[in-house]
């Protein structure tokens, strides 16, 4: 028998192939379903079934094409879902065989009214495994609130109830020595405390995680697991819909992507279709020189979690600027999350842009000691782009915090006439959202190369630090 967590770090996401006896069962595998092909096929193996853990918000899954490819079964859990594909809508306990082991589905509604975890049962008829998908993480669970955008008569709250019963009835009794694997690790939105640890024993999890404290009553646990939510990102719902009612093939999606367009092609694209540019090059790169209206998102970071978040709408026409070579990676990464009209590439990239003689933009972006320099004269506006949550652990005293991640709310902060010095915690997130603003003619945001880390390493700026409140007794 083997189990193999394939483990995207972009997407904070973990698929997982299990093989016995030359037979595979994949569980919520990527969009992108030729590797788990090519494993199976190397190791003279058939694939059998798909299993999800549950309908994916955070990105879209290979089921169908996987299924279509090997002829592989697809495995819910209970669910009146009508999709555009066919499925087996499993009971709650069934269990299915492979090679010589067992696969039993447990049904731990709670994340969505679907979700259920997959128990493997080695040869000898012992549990060995638990493939708990967004039901329960390493040092969380499953956020409860995600649901309501497809069933509108579910609440928050009777879905964190749904939860708390499902961990309590079905996982907490299950042996100490059983292995986890979730769907997700720290940096999915699917949760809000995830451990960087992608497995672990249940036992521990019981010792460690908050929300399977033995004593804890179903109300603590709904408070718990609803303190601290923030809103989902708002392309959640649309992958949802993909993953229920189908999709267009990732190959063809992938093709028409990847089309080479010639500098005039690409300028008669942007004007046919009115598309955002995804320029997915470095930041410091893109910030010396880039065509007009030009989204810096960094492919080598959370490039598929920022497009969502910025872009949101997974219909939205784009066209990509890349480094030579990478074009195909874009592509494939814009698809795991539903964005499926990718129009093509600039060929050439962004020098074949130069040569022709076209208009080049450029982003100033200083050093943390230049800004230093700088602020020992005048004051400025110092804009912080990171989380609340990183902005409220500590901070450059005076800075104003407006998170990437509620980019509406947050350009309402922004006066177009003011200049701005932008900074993110590396480097990364403040030039999305330089770039984005600039876009939108917003002309006065300078970049800070090396973010806080930079700002604070000077020793030259006043860091407001958090400090827990007291408590009199």
């Amino acid at each position: 028998m083997k189990v193999e967590q394939m483990y995207t770090s972009c997407l904070a996401q973990g698929a997982y192939y299990i093989e016995s006896n030359g037979e595979v069962a994949i569980i919520d595998p990527l969009r992108e379903v030729d590797q788990y092909i090519e494993m199976a096929n190397d190791r003279n193996a058939t694939i059998k079934y798909v299993f999800e853990t549950h309908f994916h918000a955070d990105f879209v899954s290979g089921h169908i094409d996987l299924a279509k490819k090997t002829g592989a079964t697809i495995v819910y859990g209970p669910t009146t879902m009508k999709t555009g594909f066919d499925f087996v809508s499993a009971k709650d306990g069934q269990e299915f065989s492979l090679g010589d082991v067992t696969i039993k589905l447990l049904h731990t509604p709670g994340h969505t009214m679907e979700s259920s975890c997959y128990l493997l049962i080695d040869e000898h008829d012992k549990p060995t495994s638990l493939f708990t998908g967004d039901t329960l993480f390493i040092g969380d669970v499953g956020r409860p609130d995600l649901a309501q955008k497809v069933i509108p008569d579910l609440t928050q709250e009777k879905l964190a109830g749904y939860l708390f019963d499902s961990l309590r009835n079905k996982i907490m009794p299950l042996d100490d020595a059983i292995i986890v694997y979730p769907g997700h690790g720290a940096g999915s939105a699917c949760g809000k405390m995830m451990s960087d640890e992608t497995t672990d024993t249940l036992g521990h999890q019981k010792e460690t995680n908050y929300a399977l404290r033995a004593d804890m009553t179903k109300e603590e646990f709904i408070e718990a697991i609803l303190t601290g939510l923030t809103p989902p990102p708002g392309y959640f719902p649309q992958n949802v819909m993909l993953n229920i009612q189908g999709y267009e093939s990732i190959d063809t999606v992938v093709k028409k992507g990847t089309r080479a367009l010639s500098v005039s092609a690409f300028e008669k694209a942007i004007e046919d279709h009115c598309p955002i540019l995804i320029d997915s090059r470095s930041p410091q790169t893109f910030a010396t020189g880039f065509i007009e209206g030009s989204y810096n998102i960094g492919i080598d970071g959370s490039f598929a979690n920022w497009v969502g978040t910025t872009i949101v709408d997974t219909t939205t026409p784009l066209l990509i600027i890349a480094d030579d070579g990478r074009e195909e990676e874009v592509a494939t990464r814009l698809a795991r999350i539903g964005f499926d009209n990718t129009l093509g590439y600039l060929k050439g990239g962004i020098d074949a842009w130069r040569a022709a003689g076209k208009e080049i933009e450029t982003i100033m972006s200083l050093s943390a000691e230049e800004v230093a320099a700088i602020t020992d004269k005048s004051v400025v506006n110092i804009l912080d782009v990171r989380k609340e949550s990183e902005f409220n652990s500590e901070h450059i005293e005076g800075a104003i915090n407006a998170p990437l991640d509620y980019l509406d709310e947050s350009i309402s902060l922004v006066d177009k006439e003011k200049t701005y010095y932008t900074h993110c915690r590396s480097g990364y997130r403040s030039m999305v959202f330089v770039s984005i603003l600039r876009a939108k003619g917003y002309k006065h945001l300078i970049d800070i190369k090396g973010g806080f880390n930079a700002l604070k390493a000077t020793g030259k700026f006043k860091i407001t630090e958090y400090v827990a409140p007291t408590t009199l007794l």
